[in-house]
């Protein structure tokens, strides 16, 4: 699975949120700077011979879908993310968070909650 970009995960998640869509409606969920209908169309496109999306066409125009989901691409790439930057090593990644005040104790307290729930 190829990481995508920046612009390609805005797609991805309005798609995941919409579940089907056509470009238009896509461009109508994306904030902010919106990008020119041309130019989202090519994005999309993209996503699709990465086979991250699949469509359904209707005439010349066509309803995109996502084939990978969320938490597939979540899991990937979290994964990656800790085998880079923090050694494989979830204790590293918690602390990481801690350090830069980004979790409270409240959250680690539910996160050591779930866990002994789990065993």
């Amino acid at each position: 699975m190829q990481k995508l970009t920046n612009k390609e995960e805005e797609v991805m998640k309005v798609l995941w949120r919409l579940e089907k869509a056509f470009v238009k409606e896509i461009l109508a969920e994306i904030e902010g700077s919106k990008p020119h209908y041309n130019t989202l169309s090519t994005i999309v496109r993209n996503l699709e011979e990465k086979h991250y999306v699949g469509h359904e066409a209707f005439g010349h125009t066509h309803r995109y879908y996502p084939l990978v989901s969320k938490e597939a691409y979540r899991k990937q790439f979290v994964s990656k993310s800790l085998a880079d930057f923090y050694d494989n090593s979830y204790k590293s990644m918690v602390s990481f968070f801690a350090k830069e005040e980004k979790i409270s104790v409240d959250e680690l307290k539910e996160i050591i909650n779930l866990i002994e729930k789990n065993k």
